[in-house]
């Protein structure tokens, strides 16, 4: 691999407090980002909170305008338009918390189809979610995550020691957390796509601190006359090339998606960009310093 980043000598871990600050108030914002999400007041799709969403396909593509007056005039209300320019088409999303939800769809389809009866409009999909079902489907994908976050703190134990599986546990909830910060801050609709998202980016943060700790365990072994903050920041100095590279390789593939992929994607993609720019500072300003900071001063224990 080409070195983009030769001989560095960072002193990494001299601004961790700082960092760990940072990180501080991401999680915090997060746990509250967690606790809105389970009382079902933040902006949830209608994945989580229930409700009704139709698309829509247009001959020609209809202005937002037009299409919302036409439901009002229609006697619907409290609805979301989101429109796919590029393909003639729109969105239309109406949260419900009511146990029935009726025939919301049908009624969304018959005035659109009476007031634009010479678009020749086709229905692409629609889908009903009750609000049970929506307080179901929040509590197993936050299951999931915990789940997810448990495995890893398994597998790292397994393979490296309790120390190394704490930083990489605590550096992955983090990262979930901060991600989900950012989009509870930004007012983004937390759905099934954000979930699947951060289990992605769960799954990059992992990988990223594995290949930090192997650096960090492999020096530990070799260096003897350097104090445990040294190596750590030797290793960090030592993996920077690689982990510039596979993170912006990476982020470019993530960002063509989020410029390219189209509306019905869109956080998704600006969710994996948010992810693997925080799991890149994680593994070297969280999960790093929280295994130095476990470990005694003068070295490591060693296998």
């Amino acid at each position: 691999m080409i070195e983009v980043i030769k001989n560095t000598k960072i002193d990494f871990m001299s601004k961790r407090f700082i960092a760990l600050g940072i990180s501080a108030l991401l999680i915090l914002i997060g746990f509250v980002a967690i606790i809105q999400v389970a009382r079902g007041t933040a902006n949830l799709g209608i994945d989580f909170a229930g409700g009704t969403a139709v698309q829509i396909k247009f001959n020609e593509m209809v202005p937002l305008q037009e299409i919302r007056q036409a439901l009002t005039d229609g006697g619907i209300t409290d609805f979301d338009l989101q429109d796919l320019p590029t393909e003639n088409k729109i969105l239309v999303r109406i949260k419900k918390s009511e146990d029935t939800l009726g025939n919301l769809s049908k009624e969304i389809i018959t005035v659109l189809s009476n007031k634009f009866s010479e678009s020749n409009l086709v229905v692409d999909s629609t889908t009903e979610i009750g609000p049970k079902v929506g307080a179901r489907l929040r509590k197993d994908a936050l299951w999931a995550i915990i789940a997810a976050i448990i495995g890893i703190l398994i597998y790292i134990t397994a393979r490296f020691q309790f120390r190394f599986g704490v930083g990489a546990t605590v550096a992955t909830f983090h990262d979930v957390l901060a991600v989900l910060s950012v989009f509870y801050v930004m007012g983004k609709e937390i759905n099934l796509i954000l979930v699947s998202a951060l289990l992605m980016i769960a799954g990059y943060s992992l990988t990223d601190s594995v290949v930090v700790f192997d650096r960090i365990r492999e020096n530990l072994r070799m260096v003897r006359k350097k104090s445990t903050i040294e190596i750590v920041n030797q290793s960090l100095n030592e993996v920077l090339s690689r982990t510039v590279i596979t993170s912006l390789t990476t982020f470019f593939a993530a960002f063509a998606l989020y410029l390219f992929g189209g509306e019905v994607i869109h956080d998704f993609a600006f969710a994996i960009m948010l992810g693997i720019a925080i799991g890149t500072y994680s593994s070297m300003f969280v999960a790093s310093p929280i295994v130095l900071l476990m470990g005694e001063e003068k070295g490591f224990k060693k296998h």
